[in-house]
């Protein structure tokens, strides 16, 4: 199992822990990315991804991936409209979004069911 555990006498399968897991560079400066588990076949993500204060992601898809991202700290802004902890968001496969505006340091989980593209 890639960049996992198997743990035999879990009721879990695969089992990735955060804090064994190191932060590498997003797809935008002032991103970075956490990689808890990738799908040997599609290529799908599952990611902890953290913004840093004060980051704008600009307006982009994603022509490869649907993506799921649940807010888990911080503040984001979308438009005139601010999301905190707790929030879902789903964006399909080629569907426009963003721009994205980090007011303080978010992190979410991510899971992107293909590859993660960026355009």
């Amino acid at each position: 199992m890639k960049g996992g555990r198997v743990v035999p006498w879990l009721m879990f399968p695969y089992l990735a822990l955060a804090d064994e897991k190191p932060w590498q560079p997003g797809p935008y400066e002032g991103v970075e990315l956490k990689i808890l588990h990738q799908h040997e076949e599609t290529r799908g993500v599952v990611v902890l991804r953290k913004f840093h204060a004060g980051v704008t992601v600009p307006a982009h898809t994603h022509p490869a991936a649907n993506e799921w991202a649940w807010i888990v700290s911080g503040e984001w802004q979308e438009g005139e409209t601010v999301y905190q902890a707790g929030t879902l968001f789903h964006a399909p496969k080629n569907t426009q979004h963003g721009p994205h505006v980090a007011l303080t340091e978010v992190v979410s989980l991510t899971v992107f069911d293909g590859p993660l593209t960026v355009v």
